[in-house]
């Protein structure tokens, strides 16, 4: 069964502000919250408007939400990054509803301090394809700088040799303890721990090449590979962002990816457009034209009917853009531009100035039509 709709959780409406949301959510809390309703379901209550609220008081995360539902959400953030930077404690602490972090550590797997440091940051990468790769696809090697696990520690922040030890204030757990009584009864809470920075250990001899810090900014390469079909937008490459040790898990990298444009086909979705130039004759009488795909290893026969006009689109059918993720593609659409001839000899104009006063210029069927353009056609073959 998928989630249900955020708003509907905190009994909001879609364009409810930022006051509204946190009122709304602080009266549910109030409600719903463990130590205060015994009931079964009330704990399950509590986590989904607590991760309502974690998404909707965020701009970010609500513009995403709103644009592609819980699906955007899930491909961009783990549990623990949906409630990174939340600040509970503003919404309970004055009125002595502690014990947040507790909850938090029992309910989601870590604490509310600890979430924000789960895992490195992310990366971005600008890169610019032609359309001619966009429709077969692309793989290569991208060069970049990102924080990786220093090699000569391989992590640990300490020169060899030397070994991380226990923190003494915390013995190793890295939070501190403490009780607190308020007025819904007693609340343990749990705060990293100063001395260590919650890690639980300390570095007696730091590493001289990461300065201690187990990380060290270093150039990377990475194949990437582009799937046949892409338009603009982004890739996510997993794992391929910053690291922060270790233990953690790394960031992502997102590939932006721009589709130059093409000098003669232009992309709607999967489908091609493109014109091609052809003689008043061969409008009038029908032809046959070649026309070359966007990745040039294909030529397709276009047949131009007689009396084919100026702007008229002819569509060959699955010759277009690959469709991304399918083994299928679009159309490719050609327009038709009737050349006028100009500087014409006076032959010409006579052959012209004939055929007007014989009243076909309409049909161009008729074989007194035919014969005309046959005319006009050897005509503009001599005057060429």
């Amino acid at each position: 069964m998928g989630k249900k709709d955020y708003y509907e959780t905190l009994n909001v409406k879609k364009n409810a502000n930022e006051s509204e949301i946190k009122n709304s959510y602080r009266k549910l809390a109030l409600k719903y919250h463990p130590d205060k309703n015994t009931s079964s379901g009330a704990e399950e209550k509590f986590k989904e408007i607590s991760e309502a609220y974690a998404v909707l008081s965020n701009k970010e995360k609500r513009k995403l939400y709103d644009t592609y539902g819980h699906d955007g959400i899930n491909q961009k953030y783990t549990s623990e990054d949906i409630f990174g930077g939340v600040n509970f404690e503003d919404i309970f602490g004055r009125r002595g509803f502690g014990g947040f972090e507790n909850m938090f550590e029992s309910f989601f797997g870590g604490n509310a301090q600890r979430s924000r440091q789960s895992r490195g940051t992310d990366l971005g990468y600008k890169i610019e394809i032609s359309l001619e790769e966009a429709a077969k696809g692309l793989k290569k090697t991208i060069s970049y700088f990102k924080y990786d696990i220093c090699n000569k520690c391989n992590g640990n922040r300490s020169e060899p040799g030397s070994e991380p030890f226990q923190c003494s204030t915390c013995n190793g757990k890295g939070q501190v303890t403490r009780t607190s009584r308020t007025p819904l009864g007693y609340f343990t809470t749990s705060t990293n721990c100063s001395t260590c920075r919650g890690e639980g250990i300390q570095i007696r001899n730091p590493c001289h090449t990461c300065d201690g810090n187990g990380i060290i900014k270093k150039q990377k390469n990475l194949q990437i590979q582009i799937p046949p079909g892409m338009d603009n937008g982004q890739i996510r490459m997993t794992g391929a962002g910053n690291e922060i040790g270790q233990g953690y898990r790394s960031g992502d990298l997102y590939l932006d990816v721009t589709i130059n444009t093409h000098n003669k086909f232009q992309r709607q979705g999967s489908d091609l457009f493109s014109d091609i130039n052809i003689t008043f004759s061969q409008a009038a009488l029908g032809s046959e034209m070649k026309i070359t795909s966007l990745t040039g290893n294909e030529i397709h026969v276009l047949k131009i009917p007689p009396g084919t006009q100026s702007f008229q689109q002819f569509r060959l059918k699955n010759k277009g853009m690959s469709i991304l993720r399918q083994n299928r593609r679009g159309d490719m659409y050609v327009e038709i531009n009737v050349e006028i001839p100009v500087n014409l000899t006076n032959k010409q104009k006579e052959i012209i100035k004939k055929f007007e006063q014989e009243g076909v210029t309409n049909t161009a069927h008729s074989p007194k039509s035919k014969d005309f353009f046959s005319k006009i056609k050897k005509a503009w073959q001599d005057f060429k």
